[in-house]
């Protein structure tokens, strides 16, 4: 089985941040005023930004505080560098450099319990993310870069003009080499050589080939015996392989030798384990998805499927073409019998999950497609048109409607049928029951050894379920239940029991209650006769 992606008509909706995530920007904006003609920021300063905190201004303050827009609300312009930096009433909201100290950072840590931005209202909101969190520090641990100089003027791409840039340009057919080189490529290279003043390196003895030919193809070292059989099988030739820059003969017997060990090598199940990498490394393969909350499975069971697929494809040489398509949408080809290749989908699915973020999540798939594919990094978009490259807002979200009229089947697909009868699947199975079991008793263990302790604290739930019923309003149930170290749900549960029972407690409840009333007419009487007695006047 494998993680895949199945096309459907669901669109996930994320709710937005609440209104007051912008009051966190108005601290921002007290920041000390830098030089407006400060130096040029660092390339990754500026990607950093981009990336990761102009999302969090665009998705929480552009739709009420944008001049570009109108949207200025509370006369705060957070869309350009001088607006976030006009200054603010509550002093500087961060020191660059020092995150700790610096109020923001105390606010998005809820460490202050007046201070805690974004605040939740509504169930909408709440304490950022903690890699949210991470990356404000981060930003001001780097000095707060803003590549934002001046306001957003509205321009339309020059898409025409953009299209001309040499990288959007087709491959132009190389001359036909005229040489007298044993191959094309050293034909191309020779002439480059010789304008430059420069020789072709010397050809390599057969030792050094080999060597570097199996490194190669299999990012592994000859064996000792490859190495004797290669010097071997090539003895009979006089003159040594050249090198792909040189132009010397060499012989029909060595050349054959050397075409056998490139054979050899390309047929090894290493080639692919060798290569694969590379393009695993272009799809951001990983067994975890990133983050989670609470204690939730962060491996993909199966993402050794996706992995094995790059690799039998490139070990098989898998035609390209059909390698993409069966990345980008395997579900949806005529598969028959064979359903091998929705292993494929793992190249979107194999992503960080941003506790749950459909956004995010969509942004990262686009990410993986277009700057895999074509080498763009689109998700600039995602909060405008690409400064450097044809790609506008427009075309983004089009990618993510695409994405987002998508699902991922939660049973994953089965890839080839099972084999009940072979050996190693009924060890799997018996394997499997024995965790089982094992599984289940810690289970019971746990519970038990929960409600064993939850139990010796009824007194402790009794009476806070009495008390609670006279908190303030000032003062959050969470935070009472957490000093009394009591669980939350049960004390809830408690509330509404005893509730329930008011009125017939039965015999277990009737003293409890009785002794209630006896507290609450003592306290009232108490109470009488202080407010009426000559002392008190």
């Amino acid at each position: 089985m494998t993680p895949s992606l199945r096309l459907g008509r669901e669109r996930q909706h994320v709710d937005p941040l609440s209104f007051s995530f912008l009051v966190l920007f108005l601290v921002l904006s007290s920041v000390s005023a830098r030089s407006s003609h400060a130096a040029p920021l660092a390339p990754e300063h500026v990607e950093f930004f981009e990336s990761k905190i102009r999302p969090i201004l665009v998705d929480s303050c552009y739709p009420c505080h944008n001049a570009a827009e109108g949207k200025t609300k509370g006369s705060l312009a957070l869309d350009t560098r001088d607006g976030l930096l006009k200054g603010g009433a509550t002093g500087p909201g961060l020191i660059a450099g020092d995150p700790d100290k610096s109020l923001l950072i105390q606010a998005v840590r809820y460490t202050d319990e007046d201070l805690q931005m974004p605040p939740l209202k509504d169930g909408v909101g709440g304490k950022l993310s903690p890699e949210k969190i991470a990356d404000l520090e981060t930003w001001i641990r780097l000095g707060a870069p803003d590549p934002r100089t001046g306001p957003v003027i509205a321009a339309a791409l020059d898409m025409t003009r953009a299209r001309q840039h040499w990288a959007f340009q087709p491959l132009p057919q190389p001359p036909d080499p005229v040489s007298q080189t044993p191959d094309p490529i050293s034909a191309l290279v020779l002439p480059k050589l010789t304008a430059a003043r420069l020789s072709p390196a010397p050809a390599a003895d057969p030792r050094t080939l080999l060597r570097r030919l199996t490194y190669d193809l299999t990012g592994l070292p000859p064996t000792p015996e490859e190495m004797e059989s290669f010097l071997s099988d090539s003895a009979s030739s006089a003159q040594p392989h050249p090198s792909p820059s040189s132009h010397q003969s060499h012989s029909a017997a060595f050349d054959a030798a050397y075409t056998r060990a490139v054979d050899r090598l390309l047929a090894s199940p290493r080639y692919g384990e060798r290569w694969g990498r590379f393009w695993l490394d272009v799809a951001r393969d990983a067994d975890t998805q990133g983050y989670l909350v609470g204690n939730a499975e962060r491996r993909f069971a199966y993402s050794h499927t996706y992995r094995d697929y790059v690799i039998r494809a490139f070990n098989t040489d898998k035609p390209f073409d059909q390698f993409l398509v069966e990345q980008l949408a395997a579900d949806r080809l005529p598969l028959g019998e064979d359903r091998t290749p929705l292993a494929a989908m793992g190249f979107l699915t194999l992503g960080r999950r941003f506790l749950g973020n459909q956004n995010d999540i969509i942004d990262d798939r686009i990410d993986v497609v277009t700057r895999g594919l074509l080498g763009l990094t689109v998700a600039c978009a995602r909060c405008h048109d690409h400064k450097f490259d044809p790609v506008s807002m427009r075309d983004y979200y089009a990618l993510h409607g695409i994405f987002a009229s998508s699902e991922e089947p939660a049973e994953k697909p089965l890839l080839a049928k099972l084999d009940e009868s072979a050996p190693a699947y009924r060890e799997f199975l018996r394997k499997r029951a024995e965790i089982e079991v094992k599984i289940e008793a810690k289970k019971r263990e746990l519970v038990d050894t929960f409600l064993a302790d939850q139990r010796k604290k009824t007194g402790d739930y009794l009476l806070a379920a009495h008390d609670a019923a006279e908190l303030p309003a000032t003062e959050k149930f969470e935070l009472f239940a957490g000093t009394r170290k009591l669980n939350i749900e049960i004390l809830k549960r408690w509330q509404k029991y005893l509730a329930d029972h008011a009125a017939s407690p039965g015999p277990l409840l009737a003293p409890w209650f009785a002794a209630l009333r006896l507290t609450d007419s003592a306290s009232a009487v108490a109470t009488h006769t202080a407010l009426t007695s000559p002392s008190s006047s």
